[in-house]
């Protein structure tokens, strides 16, 4: 459950994403696309939730606006046809490296998601790409579909994982961390795979 909340606070005003979930602690996260979301649980008093927000202002303004700063300009969202095409080239490029490792050639569905660039479904035997990757160089689009094709190897984000992405993308951090400029790319559009 949802709820969108403006706070005034000795910074300005901030607003954020209310998020009333099971769990513990009070937890504030920037998405990157700039969004503020606060998780608080179930039975937490809203005036504790604007408490924190205010406390915290200095940080989410300065966090949005180092955002905001190292952002680049985004070409518009291709067309369904396109996004399909750029995205299967990008793991046709990188699939190579993984397929002499016994990797089998995945399925790949296409999603509009908000906070991933992909993710790997290794027991059904596909992986799933973020349509906003279509909007971002192919270097980047290469590095997300070979981190998503080596987790048909490593399930998890352990020594395993990034050793075997040291072997096979040897710039993968620098990948990583150029991506994280196109945040803005995260389109928050409904979770509809594209056929």
């Amino acid at each position: 459950m949802e709820q969108l909340r403006l706070v005034n606070t000795s910074h300005g005003p901030v607003s954020y994403v209310l998020e009333r979930k099971r769990v513990k602690n009070l937890n504030l996260r920037i998405r990157r696309d700039g969004t503020v979301v606060l998780s608080i649980p179930m039975r937490c008093p809203l005036a504790e939730a604007d408490r924190l927000v205010q406390e915290k202002s200095a940080w989410i303004l300065e966090g949005q606006a180092r955002m905001r700063d190292q952002a680049v300009p985004l070409p518009p969202l291709p067309d369904r046809g396109t996004c399909r095409m750029l995205l299967q080239q990008a793991l046709e490029r990188v699939y190579p490296l993984v397929e002499g490792l016994g990797v089998a050639m995945p399925e790949l569905k296409l999603r509009a998601m908000r906070s991933q660039w992909g993710n790997c479904h290794w027991r059904q035997g596909y992986v799933t790409l973020n349509t906003a990757l279509a909007r971002c160089p192919e270097e980047l689009r290469d590095y997300v579909a070979l981190h998503e094709l080596v987790h048909f190897l490593h399930h998890d984000h352990g020594p395993g994982f990034y050793a075997s992405m040291d072997a096979l993308m040897p710039d993968w951090r620098e990948r990583r961390k150029a991506l994280r400029r196109y945040g803005a790319a995260l389109i928050p559009e409904t979770n509809r795979e594209i056929t």
